[in-house]
């Protein structure tokens, strides 16, 4: 599992060492890069299943620490395949800080590779 900033370059990397992506993948990726950040940042993340990953974190208090910088969304091209609430909510052209981003970086990189 890898995470890419919006530009499409690896900031970290993470061995899997179980069948499927599983949440706690992503929520330990999120929770390394933002140690890392100025606090003063506020980071958006686009993922396949960002609507789930939200709804964990509030649910379970999960990055309590993270959540007020963290917004989250869906990557362009899996957000059709959501529910149409879930896409007026998370679709990263309904919000305003996502530009022309498309949140498939991670899938460019592995066709890259």
């Amino acid at each position: 599992m890898a995470g890419v900033c919006c530009h499409d370059r690896v900031i970290i990397w993470s061995n899997m060492w179980t069948p499927g992506e599983q949440q706690f993948y992503a929520l330990a990726i999120i929770d390394f890069v933002m140690a890392q950040l100025p606090v003063h940042w506020r980071v958006g993340i686009l993922y396949d299943v960002g609507c789930q990953i939200h709804r964990s974190t509030l649910k379970w208090n999960l990055l309590p620490q993270w959540m007020p910088r963290i917004v989250f969304g869906i990557s362009v091209f899996h957000a059709y395949g959501h529910q149409w609430v879930c896409q007026l909510w998370y679709h990263p052209r309904k919000g305003n800080i996502w530009g022309l981003t498309d949140g498939e970086g991670c899938e460019h990189l592995w066709s890259d590779l």
